[in-house]
């Protein structure tokens, strides 16, 4: 093994050039290292390891010290820095941050290409895409199929709402691939669509710096030089009604008009254009709650059938993820958001978790940034619930008619 990597370091020390390029941006990178050995021949090039991991390293170095890693075929993602630097806080170096996500997104769709489509449903106002999974045992008929719409991200600093829709798009497909009967009973019969992050822009700008910045909003700069549309307040139905904030300067900040963003198009355009979307799932974080319409007024929903429908499954779900369903006006009043739209406009059920912890310190920041130790357990405690609504999909309202466990 020495021997291999001396030899490494040595062809490596060959491609290094001995003067620089006129390209004088800096590069991050996450480099694959298994051992010293290899992130010695790492650190021999010149760059600077930022975080050490089990089987990477990730490290910010020019152009040069990128291209001459690219040689040994180590460098797994690469992206110019600009202003600010975009990555995650060490010691939370497990979620995942853009440049991340598009490659596990890119390289979910080679290895199972089969079951699974991947396309991008739009831009955001700095040109990032917004990626969708679309996964079917049955993909050439997918739109005759019941589908079912899972999304995170929509709040900059809600990482670990991003890691559970991408990690049940590995969950489907690789289990689906496995031969486990539950997953291909379901997915042979259902249509699964994945926006993990439906807010790109924000979700990087959080991390800029390599510090967490509270950050809640899109980046589009406002008409009085403040940055960010609360994502969750610019969808159309009933918009602007209560519990948002014409104030730009906002966390809430609803937005010039409704759908006035790139990412709420996007979403718009999407479910609109997938008619079989019978059930959605919107993941947040924190307070650990199962919500359902409606957000803007406190009243209930007027027709009794659809509200036992939400009912039902909330309190159903809450028996596996231990999370306390309610109405989400219950929480507080809110105009403008997914659910409101999804249900009140296109009759899709509709629900937001509200992700771990319970509650958090003071000024929240515990509870938007739980460490990456929370992200297994969260992921498990929500996986029946999720497989619950993939069951369901074909006509939710079959749970009011008997309530069973999800197929063994």
């Amino acid at each position: 093994m020495k021997a291999r990597i001396a030899a490494a370091a040595l062809t490596l020390l060959c491609f290094i050039p001995q003067a620089r390029t006129q390209d004088s941006n800096l590069y991050w990178m996450k480099i694959r290292a298994n051992d010293k050995f290899q992130r010695s021949v790492v650190a021999d090039t010149g760059v600077s390891i930022e975080a050490v991991r089990e089987d990477f390293v990730t490290a910010t170095g020019t152009l040069e010290e990128k291209e001459a890693l690219e040689k040994l075929g180590w460098v797994e993602v690469s992206f110019t820095i600009g202003a600010e630097m975009m990555a995650f806080p060490g010691q939370d170096a497990a979620y995942h941050d853009y440049p991340e996500l598009t490659q596990k997104v890119q390289d979910l769709q080679k290895t199972y290409p089969q079951i699974l489509k991947v396309t991008s449903i739009g831009k955001t106002n700095e040109n990032r895409d917004i990626w969708a999974l679309r996964i079917s045992g049955n993909l050439a008929q997918a739109d005759n199929l019941p589908a079912v719409i899972y999304m995170g991200g929509h709040h900059a600093r809600e990482h670990l709402s991003v890691e559970l829709p991408l990690f049940y798009a590995e969950y489907f497909l690789s289990e689906y691939t496995k031969g486990n009967p539950r997953i291909v009973n379901l997915l042979n019969g259902r249509d699964v669509h994945i926006i993990p992050a439906v807010n790109p822009d924000g979700l990087e700008y959080d991390i800029s710096g390599g510090r967490y910045k509270l950050w809640r909003k899109n980046r589009a700069r406002n008409s009085d030089g403040t940055f960010g549309v609360d994502l969750n307040r610019n969808y159309g139905y009933q918009w602007g009604t209560g519990g948002s904030s014409s104030n730009p300067g906002s966390d809430t900040f609803k937005g010039p008009k409704p759908f006035s963003e790139p990412e709420t198009q996007a979403i718009k355009a999407y479910v609109e254009a997938h008619q079989n979307i019978s059930t959605l799932l919107s993941f947040h974080t924190f307070s650990e709650l199962v919500l359902y319409p409606w957000g803007h007024k406190y009243n209930g929903i007027d027709n009794n059938r659809d509200f036992q429908v939400h009912k039902v499954m909330a309190e159903k779900m809450s028996e596996w993820n231990g999370y306390q369903p309610m109405q989400s006006s219950a929480l507080y009043q809110a105009s403008g958001d997914t659910t409101d739209w999804s249900y009140g406009e296109h009759g899709i059920v509709s629900f937001t978790f509200e992700l771990d912890p319970t509650n958090s310190g003071w000024g929240g920041s515990d509870g938007f940034y739980p460490g990456a130790g929370v992200i297994p357990a969260v992921q498990q405690k929500n996986l029946e619930p999720v497989l619950y609504l993939l069951q369901y999909a074909d006509n939710p309202y079959r749970v009011l008619e008997f309530n069973i466990n999800p197929i063994p």
